[in-house]
């Protein structure tokens, strides 16, 4: 199942994408496609469902993060070897964790806003696992029963504030709108191997980004197994597993985004994105 939400920010309903790629309304099957929708096992009734009896979602709305009520966005750094090499860092003997702010989660076509100041906001495509039930010291044999499905992620990073303002990482990569997520959740049995994905950024048209799932170095099943080992995971909790090569920081000379690009990127199976880049003006008028 490709599962979606769509409408105003904060105002997001449940669907689901129909064989012809029309959205079908869920709001009569669930509230939402969020944590409490997951922990209630319902991807369990949903696939059952004859699709096509569903009522159609008219028009082209907005679509909002693929799953609502996140706790954890939870990220892992330098997990490609060939990305790690073109920022001057080697693959840690262990994943680097850090987080995103939830208040970064965004739709996957929404604008990005530039933070006041950025001169260094980055790119990254990747692959986002979105778990369905809970699970603490889980065994990287049954890491998978704990996972609902798959989406694409924008790790939108400020180099600057990550790199060269001290502390963690988090200041870099927790910025208002730096985590597009979806734009579909895509069940984990539409995606027999997430290891085999091929993985795309464009910025204004040009292609930065051209890699695959297949050369991360920690894997899904490993890496919902090790999380599992600090923290419980819950349903709705994502994990954003690292980026191909091609990030802005790795160009020579190094590429930044600024107000007025466009980025374009997905992933196989799992669909696209697209972003315009805007000025932060602030808080937004339904904050």
């Amino acid at each position: 199942m490709k599962l979606v939400r769509y409408g105003a920010p904060g105002s997001e309903k449940p669907g689901i994408i129909d064989s012809q790629g029309k959205i079908r309304d869920l709001s009569e099957q669930v509230v939402d496609i969020s944590s409490a929708t997951l922990a209630a096992g319902a991807l369990r009734d949903l696939a059952s469902l004859n699709i096509d009896d569903l009522p159609l979602v008219p028009g082209e709305p907005r679509l909002g993060p693929c799953v609502g009520g996140v706790g954890k966005f939870l990220c892992i750094g330098l997990n490609y070897s060939d990305h790690a090499a073109e920022t001057g860092a080697s693959v840690p003997p262990e994943p680097v964790l850090f987080t995103k702010a939830t208040s970064a989660i965004i739709g996957p076509n929404d604008d990005v806003r530039l933070p006041r100041g950025s001169t260094k906001t980055d790119w990254e495509v990747e692959l986002g696992i979105v778990i369905g039930s809970a699970c603490k010291y889980v065994s990287e044999t049954d890491a998978l029963d704990h996972v609902a499905g798959y989406c694409v992620v924008n790790d939108l990073s400020e180099r600057e504030y990550q790199l060269e303002r001290s502390g963690t990482w988090d200041k870099g990569k927790g910025c208002d709108t730096f985590g597009p997520l979806g734009p579909w959740l895509v069940t984990k049995d539409e995606v027999p191997d997430p290891c085999a994905l091929h993985m795309w950024l464009d910025v204004n048209g040009h292609r930065f980004q051209d890699g695959s799932t297949a050369t991360m170095v920690y894997r899904p099943a490993f890496l919902v197994s090790y999380l599992s080992q600090f923290m419980t995971l819950h349903p709705g909790d994502v994990i954003s597993t690292g980026t191909p090569p091609g990030v802005g920081m790795g160009q020579k000379p190094p590429v930044f985004l600024k107000v007025g690009d466009r980025i374009d990127l997905g992933i196989e199976g799992l669909g696209s994105q697209h972003q315009r880049v805007v000025e932060d003006r602030g808080l937004p008028d339904n904050a």
